[in-house]
């Protein structure tokens, strides 16, 4: 089982680098055309053709074993993940995972169409592929949401330097300028919530801009403004994240949160490319990247949830 906790991501690259230029035939493993299901994770079914996938993507991988037992545990496991994260609201997009499998394509000189082609005739799949990195980039998030990150240190200069010598160039991000507004909502005073954000809502449509908030503020009750100053897209609270992809006019729908009735003003928002942003973005990456043997906690979340599913095995 050790090799079972290795990072795939960061076997995958010379993996298929070397199935392409030593495999002599194909290494395929077809899909049968009738799938069965095998495993029922809550009500969420795993068929034999998800296992047969993901046995096709432990092969890429050389890894060894009893690969259907392996590759259905290994499902189950992401099953109860992708619950959790989607419970939570911590998925990334379908945007980052596609910026990633761009990324891991050219990391192994193919286009994205190749990289599918490659993943097609291993057996694997582009979708299957893309479901794993999904999970592998938005189950740190929630752990580390859930324990705490612990300390992250900035990069280091040279760190910096060596990772954009290795991208070839500064990556490009969404730097957003942004201002809270919050219909407080005292906590002896929680049955006016809807009638709160009735209001937060219909002030959307009269909110003039960032720089006479102050002023706006003054027209209602109760109602703080917070400066939130730049924020860069990677650093989005992700409960926040999908709000601000969707906003329309200047600011985000409502949220109802510990404090009240919330949304945010988007001030400004361009692309950016400096080393801040190159920072930023290298840093998402890598807590993306991090596997459940780098954190006992990820462990520790993974039973809790199996504890409480359930789990039919056929």
């Amino acid at each position: 089982m050790a090799n079972a906790k290795k990072g795939t991501s960061l076997l995958l690259a010379g993996v298929i680098a070397l199935s392409l230029s030593v495999s002599p035939t194909p290494m395929v493993a077809p899909v049968q055309a009738a799938t069965s299901v095998v495993a029922v994770v809550n009500k969420t079914a795993i068929t034999s053709g998800d296992v047969s996938r993901r046995a096709a993507f432990l092969r890429l991988q050389r890894r060894s074993g009893n690969l259907q037992k392996i590759a259905k545990e290994e499902l189950v496991n992401e099953a109860l993940k992708r619950e959790e994260i989607a419970r939570v609201g911590m998925s990334v997009s379908t945007s980052d995972v596609d910026a990633s499998f761009e990324r891991f394509a050219t990391s192994n000189k193919m286009s994205v169409s190749q990289l599918n082609s490659v993943l097609d005739q291993a057996g694997v799949g582009a979708a299957h592929f893309k479901s794993f990195i999904a999970v592998s980039m938005s189950w740190p998030r929630l752990v580390n949401a859930r324990y705490g990150a612990g300390s992250r240190g900035r990069l280091s200069n040279q760190d910096l330097v060596t990772r954009l010598l290795e991208n070839k160039q500064k990556p490009v991000t969404t730097e957003y300028f942004l201002k809270q507004v919050v219909f407080v909502v005292p906590a002896s005073k929680k049955g006016i919530v809807g009638k709160r954000k009735a209001e937060a809502e219909k002030s959307r449509a009269s909110f003039p801009g960032c720089d006479q908030a102050m002023e706006f503020a003054k027209n209602y009750l109760d109602v703080s403004i917070r400066n939130l100053g730049r924020v860069l897209e990677p650093e989005l609270p992700p409960e926040w994240k999908p709000l601000i992809e969707k906003a329309n006019g200047g600011t985000t729908g409502t949220r109802v949160t510990e404090r009240g009735v919330e949304y945010l003003a988007i001030c400004n928002q361009r692309q950016v490319s400096d080393d801040v942003a190159a920072e930023v973005v290298f840093r998402a990456e890598d807590l993306g990247k991090e596997q459940q043997d780098q954190n006992p906690n990820s462990d520790k979340y993974l039973e809790e949830l199996r504890s409480k599913a359930q789990i039919v095995l056929q």
